[in-house]
């Protein structure tokens, strides 16, 4: 139903329409909503996240049928050492079943690269903690501002 698909270059327009989209980021209101990804931004951005991910980053555009409907990605936080999800889908297509096929293969393909252990730090008001609570993630901390869960991988 879903594939993860490798951007080219070309292909950030989608993102930054992904990051700039008011109804997509709404969720991303405590930590300031939308996201400047202007075409200054691509050049650098790529070259850490595509052409020199390495094992410390994984980042894919969600895609289903020839349609680019969000993004996927983990990445190694060196100052929390430890890796970190994102699921991003973008509006029109919420509430599709997008992000939890997202999630669950983002999970194996972490599995596959050898990650015993996934974290993300979600928004206290944030309904998508849902998501990842059905699909084995689990409360380590609780805030006012955020929740951050955990879900092991072996």
């Amino acid at each position: 139903m879903i594939e993860f698909y490798k951007p080219n270059y070309d292909d950030l327009s989608f993102r930054m329409m992904l990051l700039s989209d008011d109804k997509t980021m709404e969720y991303n209101h405590s930590y300031g909503g939308t996201i400047s990804f202007s075409k200054d931004k691509w050049a650098l951005w790529y070259e850490k996240w595509i052409t020199n991910a390495s094992d410390k980053r994984f980042y894919r555009y969600v895609k289903h049928n020839d349609t680019f409907v969000g993004e996927a990605s983990y990445h190694y936080d060196e100052k929390d050492f430890r890796y970190y999800i994102d699921v991003i889908i973008y509006y029109p297509y919420r509430n599709k079943g997008f992000g939890t096929l997202a999630l669950i293969k983002l999970c194996d393909i972490a599995k596959e690269h050898g990650i015993t252990e996934l974290y993300d730090s979600i928004a206290s008001d944030n309904a998508s903690v849902n998501i990842f609570k059905k699909n084995g993630f689990y409360e380590v901390e609780r805030t006012n501002e955020y929740i951050l869960v955990k879900k092991d991988l072996l």
